[in-house]
């Protein structure tokens, strides 16, 4: 699924996500997240095997949602929900949050610090099946 410009413009500014996984028991695990576009998926990038990277390695199924910057025609806030399946790569996930720290955090940080910078990390990818929420993109 392609993502569309209005959520691609959305995420360029740099909003909280709130990434919410599959725990083995079925009940739901969420975590705030910082979020970026690749290649029309999504990327989350962590430093540490937690708790939702090894709920995505037994169940792909994940949800975004994350606060637009408007309000609809009732004053209410606009956000975004994402549904979509996600897998997890190894590696890379200090050069993202290097790259993702520029918007949430500022252009002249340097993150994730040291020690961690220098492990590998993870990517998780979100590949999207579905748009919801109240904003441009539903």
């Amino acid at each position: 699924m392609i993502i569309p410009d209005t959520i691609k413009n959305l995420i360029a500014t740099a909003p909280l996500a709130h990434l919410t996984t599959l725990n083995p028991d079925g009940s739901p695990q969420v975590t705030v997240v910082w979020v970026g576009i690749q290649d029309d998926e999504f990327v989350v990038g962590h430093m540490s095997n937690f708790q939702k990277i090894k709920n995505i390695k037994k169940d792909p199924r994940v949800v975004l949602s994350m606060l637009g910057h408007g309000k609809n025609d009732f004053g209410l806030q606009e956000y975004l929900v994402v549904y979509g399946n996600a897998y997890v790569t190894e590696g890379g996930g200090a050069d993202l949050l290097q790259r993702l720290a520029h918007g949430y955090l500022g252009t002249d940080v340097i993150f994730p610090p040291e020690p961690f910078r220098s492990r590998p990390g993870y990517v998780t990818h979100i590949t999207p099946s579905r748009f919801t929420g109240t904003g441009d993109w539903k």
